[in-house]
């Protein structure tokens, strides 16, 4: 890794007074051939200039600079000479991307307080280079009305070290009011569950169904996995008590069902979808042909392990709903992001403690840590050659922001959020579970070496992570939404 400075200048140092004085004639300087457009004089101080790095802007790689005032990016171009600001921070030799927004995370918090907290997870997220996180609704209590979601903002203001939103469940319990509970502050969108969990979460009624996507208009993120097929299925893993028979239990059919029913209900109602977590060729090959109003997730663990290997070597930390399955289907999504059918790389962070993952399968709970590994992972990836940083930005930060219409997010462009997920390309490092900010302290790539990792993070113009470690405080904030 190439060693990075951070240098605090006053606010006077604006450059010498020959280019001050042409700056002024002319609004801006003659750069390789082109005019570069600066503000005023006098207003050409930032809070934060990133210079020398190579930036991931909408044009592509580009050797800029990036400067922030209040939270928000309000320069770019070579900047470094005829700017002041109060911190300086060298990226030479680095990669400026857009902030990395991780759509799905469980952080456990209310209620499950012993495998992760919103305090630790959004520690994780910063650390692993992720600037903004959707919070996903299956805690306890479940998040199905606004009380809820106000604890919950109120839980992570002030504890967040990255900007944070949060999902509404979908339920029978409170589908006709989720047209207004939808368009709430800090409501990233409604989540529905057709398998795999509990209560009044749990909607695997074609009726509920029908009921949650008929009220109100903001795409509906999606857990397909058809539950009647899954208990009619379950005395294979009960007979068994093999982990490596996860997959088999929660087969492609148990998928493909539960996608196909809530397209065909989508379709019905006007209602667009996101279907999350997406593990086969066969829901590829069904949504290819059903895109118009339907977006699409994979993660890092389906891209990044294989069955029966990942079983064979890590047990039940490798058991995830929907599961981890063969190369083929691996292959498959691959293949689905190189084609495009790929809108966003989500982690689907969902930490259990040890213990608990060392009960006898199939008693061990479903979910592992992911969103401080989702960058890494990826900028390995990138390395091996299975996508490049272009589209490594569009999935994890042009994406998000475009499925879920966020404000001021997404990309580095003028008046954006200074969000700064800034990466060693070839960086050697080593995951480790004490790297694991969570409160469960494991991964399943302990010990895995990647290429590729983040150095710096930093949201809204401030830095939380600087040469890999955290500084400063919390200062998350709530994400805004252009349909909220």
């Amino acid at each position: 890794m190439l060693a990075s400075a951070v240098h605090d200048r006053s606010a006077g140092a604006a450059g010498d007074a020959a280019t001050v004085a042409c700056v002024a004639r002319t609004g801006g300087r003659r750069m390789n051939g082109a005019i570069q457009s600066f503000p005023p004089a006098s207003s050409r101080h930032a809070d934060l200039i990133v210079y020398g790095g190579t930036v991931l802007t909408p044009n592509g790689a580009e050797r800029i600079d990036v400067a922030s005032t209040d939270g928000r990016i309000v320069a770019l171009g070579q900047l470094k000479w005829d700017w002041s600001a109060d911190t300086m921070l060298d990226a030479t030799g680095l990669h400026v991307l857009p902030g990395i927004i991780d759509s799905q995370v469980h952080f456990r918090e209310p209620g499950l307080l012993h495998k992760e907290n919103l305090e630790a997870g959004t520690r994780g997220a910063v650390l692993g280079g992720v600037t903004t996180v959707f919070e996903m609704p299956n805690t306890d209590p479940l998040t199905l009305h606004a009380v809820d979601l106000d604890a919950k903002r109120a839980a992570a203001s002030g504890r967040a070290w990255c900007d944070f939103a949060f999902y509404i469940g979908g339920s029978a319990a409170n589908a006709a009011q989720l047209a207004s509970l939808e368009r709430l502050p800090a409501c990233a969108g409604v989540k529905v569950f057709m398998g795999s969990s509990f209560g009044d979460l749990l909607a695997d009624d074609d009726a509920v169904l029908r009921s949650i996507l008929g009220c109100g208009s903001r795409r509906v993120a999606v857990h397909a996995e058809d539950e009647a097929r899954l208990r009619a299925r379950r005395a294979i893993v009960e007979a068994s008590g093999d982990v490596r028979d996860h997959h088999v239990w929660r087969d492609v059919g148990s998928a493909l069902l539960a996608t196909q029913r809530v397209v065909r209900l989508a379709a019905a109602t006007g209602r667009r979808l996101h279907i999350l977590h997406v593990s086969t060729a066969d829901e590829m090959a069904f949504l290819r042909e059903h895109r118009r109003r339907v977006t699409v997730e994979v993660t890092p663990h389906h891209l990044s392990m294989h069955a029966p290997d990942c079983y064979e070597r890590l047990g039940t930390l490798a058991q995830m709903n929907p599961p981890v399955r063969e190369r083929f289907h691996q292959d498959a999504l691959w293949q689905a992001i190189r084609d495009g059918m790929v809108d966003v790389i989500g982690s689907d962070h969902a930490p259990h403690t040890l213990h608990e993952k060392a009960r006898r399968y199939p008693a061990s709970p479903s979910g592992m840590t992911g969103v401080q590994t989702l960058l890494p992972l990826m900028l390995d990836h990138v390395n091996a050659g299975r996508l490049n940083l272009l589209r490594l930005v569009d999935l994890t930060s042009a994406g998000p922001a475009r499925v879920f219409g966020l404000e001021g997010k997404g990309r580095i462009a003028l008046g954006y959020d200074a969000d700064l997920s800034v990466v060693d390309l070839k960086a050697r490092r080593k995951i480790r579970n004490e790297w694991i900010a969570s409160v469960s302290g494991w991964t399943p790539y302990d010990g895995r070496q990647v290429t590729g990792w983040p150095i710096h993070t930093i949201v809204r113009g401030r830095c939380a992570v600087r040469d890999e470690l955290l500084v400063g405080e919390p200062t998350g904030q709530e994400v805004c939404f252009l349909e909220a």
